[in-house]
């Protein structure tokens, strides 16, 4: 089964890396976030992965080149200004069968597994991972104003996002048409119309990388080994 992630967005919200390289790319440890999902996955025996590239795509390209020994991982440039669902429907004859897309700057500890048996259990055409947002900021837990303990963006538990992880079916890239939408908006939206969006549950960890802040703070669970992601 084909994997697909989505890089190719500029990520300005982190100009401090994205200058000189796309967001997917960013590091956090020793390697970019990319990788950390393509070895997530790869847990889970996945070896064929599509990324969608478009910002700086030959940056992402050339660091795979040296990456294909055991998993064969193929960049494809879906267009500088395309936005996520042009992106997936330019690879459109790529995909002909079942396949699993994600977003290339979130992380996560779902169980794919678990997650893939859900989506053929109900067979309709997309599963998207729901999960609950993490607080905009910290949480003090408080005893008679003694802070006993505190903890930086938890993940709130309640209400739900699109936290990507999708399971899909190829017959969805037909609600994109050869448009550039987001994939998040008319596509998705005919999905839940015809009544084929499932949504599984995840309330483990989810993190989206959008920030400066946001790569410390990852950088920090690395260094402390509390990575849910790499467990």
């Amino acid at each position: 089964m084909k994997c697909v992630i989505l890089a190719g967005g500029k990520g300005t919200r982190i100009s401090e890396y994205t200058k000189t390289i796309p967001k997917p790319m960013i590091k956090i440890g020793k390697k970019p976030i990319l990788e950390h999902i393509i070895n997530y996955y790869v847990k889970f025996g996945f070896k064929d992965f599509i990324i969608a590239g478009g910002y700086k795509f030959s940056v992402i390209k050339n660091y795979f080149k040296k990456k294909k020994k055991f998993v064969n991982i193929k960049v494809i440039d879906t267009g500088l200004s395309s936005l996520t669902g042009k992106r997936l429907f330019k690879l459109k004859k790529e995909l002909n069968d079942t396949f699993m897309l994600t977003y290339g700057d979130g992380l996560s500890n779902v169980n794919i597994k678990k997650l893939l048996k859900f989506h053929k259990k109900h067979k309709k055409k997309i599963t998207m991972t729901a999960v609950h947002p993490p607080a905009r900021f910290g949480e003090l837990e408080i005893n008679k104003n003694l802070v006993k303990k505190f903890e930086e963006k938890p993940q709130l538990q309640k209400g739900w996002i699109n936290g990507g992880f999708f399971v899909i079916e190829p017959e969805f890239i037909n609600f994109i048409g050869n448009k550039n939408v987001m994939l998040e908006r008319s596509p998705l939206n005919k999905a839940v119309k015809s009544k084929n969006l499932m949504a599984y549950k995840h309330t483990g960890f989810w993190f989206c990388i959008d920030t400066l802040r946001d790569k410390n703070l990852l950088e920090t669970m690395i260094k402390n080994k509390k990575s849910p992601w790499l467990k």
